[in-house]
């Protein structure tokens, strides 16, 4: 279920800005204003896919308005090549609407060789009106997370695999 679950959440999030889901926009930065605001880096990966996942850096401060790029990294630790998929989330999710995701791995399939290493690039900025609005005044820190999780296709074929393989203690002749 968790495998299906990743378009579903995409389209939830996508219609409802639930979960802190930021705006995923060609939309230029209105240009960076003083006030400076933290962005920490999260990562996690779901228990099916045996990858190592993390943020390059765990956060950066930066001026609101401005453009920044920030990396992920990850590694396939299985001997298959495998698939994944990325989910994301901003935290506190007040602050998701002023979140700017210009260009993102997340939702992409990404398919890694075995023992392959991936940087994964994401563009952003943080819109400067989170400033003015009261409801975030308290706002010094965002969080985004991401979770990469097993793609849909690949776990299928991954089951069908297992089902058709000799399992241990069976008899041959």
């Amino acid at each position: 279920m968790a495998y299906a679950s990743v378009p579903l959440y995409r389209l939830f999030c996508a219609a409802t800005g639930y979960g802190g889901t930021p705006n995923i926009t060609a939309q230029a930065s209105p240009g960076a204003i003083a006030r400076m605001i933290t962005v920490r880096f999260n990562a996690d990966t779901n228990p099916n896919l045996p990858w190592m996942f993390k943020p390059a850096q765990t956060s950066v401060t930066l001026p609101l308005g401005e453009d920044r790029v920030a990396y992920y990294e990850a590694r396939n630790k299985s001997e298959k090549a495998i698939t994944g998929v990325a989910v994301y989330n901003v935290t506190p999710e007040k602050v998701g609407k002023y979140f700017h995701k210009t260009a993102c791995f997340c939702f992409d399939e990404q398919t890694l060789a075995s023992g392959q290493d991936m940087d994964f690039p994401l563009s952003f900025w943080v819109d400067p009106a989170i400033a003015s609005d009261p409801n975030t005044a308290d706002v010094k820190t965002i969080t985004l997370s991401y979770t990469f999780f097993r793609a849909a296709d690949d776990a299928a074929r991954t089951a069908q695999a297992a089902q058709t393989a000799p399992h241990v203690g069976s008899l041959t002749r």
